[in-house]
């Protein structure tokens, strides 16, 4: 199946299209710099065109992930030049006038399904992501729609189906109000001149929490978010309650009226609804902030395996120092400084994997006499429960001169990763009464 992602150089654009390529999937993306988009291309093993109309006419899925103000633009480009049994897609956050547009531009034969992934290109997986798709209507969603939303399930998303109104109402609250927020008090905080660093020391979790979220917002890309604000025609009215709603909170603390206060935060936080739930939910946030720190308070002085969460890269060696910020590990003498926000501590599991596919084996024979009814391939497969033993295997078993009458030598051959680990080795093989060779 070929794909094409229209804007698949950078963004979100750019994630789906490796997303899809590690998928198997055969994938071409566009862009307007062609320089930018031969480099991506052969980063990710793809096939760039800079002509859009070209790319879609051959693709069975084309997706735009483009700006939202330049979306129903190539929509009008691409949209009568898809060949006939093909779908057409965008992933934008508002849904209304693209999927009006697909319908108008589309040709007959070729579907066409407006879709929101509700997430940003730093993720790595889809695993619990929510994608929100607006088919045209239900019970005409046509051939493609039940294959986009069986893969979508197959990769663990959470798929949410409504239409195109529906979307956009609930995004004027879910982006629309809580990005404005969020940006209004960043701004407000830098027009205060307060020094973030210091008001963190000060911070509850409930703050340091609140900051994280803040920033992770006003770090997004500001065009993005001021076409969020102005192409969604709901938010003119969310901006309008929300500047109404505080003016009138706002006079009841300069008019002392104490009890409409109480009496307006109760209210809202009954329509909140399953407060329960909501306080398990952050509060299960904030010990997962504290809880890899505790962890690595625990582990200084041993090895460690960081992930960095943007390059993935991983780092492994002793833990020398921890700050409130950094990890200090030392690896063959070298040392090397993560930032704590940065990383991501892998279990021991996930630590000795990693190993296996990363450092080099050493092989191993070991004799050992043993009682004659001993039972060797247990023996080998006890060895393989050790966590520093990959392979194990019998490979002689011997009843000969030199062995004395009543016992059998046997001979296992082992790898491991770590040299010091014949030890544990020999010593498991001496509990089952082994006399080592």
């Amino acid at each position: 199946m070929k794909i094409t992602i229209i804007g698949g150089t950078r963004g979100l654009g750019n994630w789906i299209a490796r997303f899809l390529k590690n998928k198997g999937f055969d994938v071409v993306i566009t862009g307007r710099n062609q320089v930018e988009g031969e480099s991506v291309s052969k980063k990710l093993g793809v096939i760039y065109l800079q002509d859009n109309v070209e790319a879609a006419s051959q693709s069975d899925v084309t997706i735009i992930s483009v700006p939202i103000d330049v979306t129903t633009r190539i929509i009008k480009e691409v949209a009568p030049h898809l060949k006939e049994g093909s779908l057409l897609m965008d992933v934008t956050s508002v849904k209304e006038e693209p999927a009006d547009v697909m319908k108008q531009f589309a040709p007959e034969g070729v579907e066409f399904l407006p879709t929101h992934p509700m997430f940003g290109p730093r993720i790595r997986s889809l695993d619990g992501q929510v994608v929100v798709l607006t088919p045209e209507k239900e019970g005409n969603e046509g051939k493609w729609y039940p294959k986009v939303l069986a893969f979508l399930e197959s990769e663990n998303a959470r798929v949410l189906v409504t239409n195109p109104e529906n979307h956009d109402k609930m995004m004027s609250i879910v982006q629309g109000l809580t990005h404005f927020s969020y940006i209004s008090i960043a701004a407000t905080i830098e027009k205060l001149g307060i020094d973030i660093k210091e008001s963190r020391k000060f911070a509850s979790p409930v703050y340091s929490l609140m900051l994280d979220m803040i920033a992770r917002i006003v770090a997004q890309n500001p065009y993005l978010c001021y076409s969020i604000q102005t192409n969604n025609r709901y938010i003119v009215q969310t901006h309008e309650a929300f500047l109404e709603t505080f003016l009138e909170l706002k006079e009841m603390i300069n008019a002392g009226r104490e009890k409409e206060f109480v009496g307006a935060m109760s209210s809202a936080a009954k329509h909140l609804d399953d407060l329960e739930a909501a306080l398990g939910r952050s509060d299960k946030a904030i010990s997962a902030l504290n809880e890899e720190v505790q962890l690595l308070k625990d582990s200084v002085g041993e090895e460690v395996g960081l992930r960095h969460i943007y390059s993935e890269t991983i780092h492994v060696g002793i833990l020398k120092e921890l700050s409130p910020d950094f990890a200090t590990l030392v690896r063959d003498e070298k040392e090397i400084k993560l930032k704590l926000s940065n990383v991501e501590v892998l279990s021991t599991t996930k630590l000795h994997n990693w190993k296996v596919d990363n450092y080099p084996r050493n092989f191993y024979d070991v004799s050992a006499v043993f009682p004659e009814n001993c039972n060797p391939p247990v023996m080998a497969e006890t060895l393989m429960k050790l966590d520093a033993v990959i392979e194990a295997s019998v490979v002689d078993v011997y009843c000969g001169d030199q062995i004395e009458t009543g016992k059998k030598s046997v001979t296992i051959r082992y790898s491991i990763i770590n040299p010091d680990a014949r030890f544990e080795v020999e010593n498991l093989l001496k509990g089952f009464g082994g006399i080592i060779r």
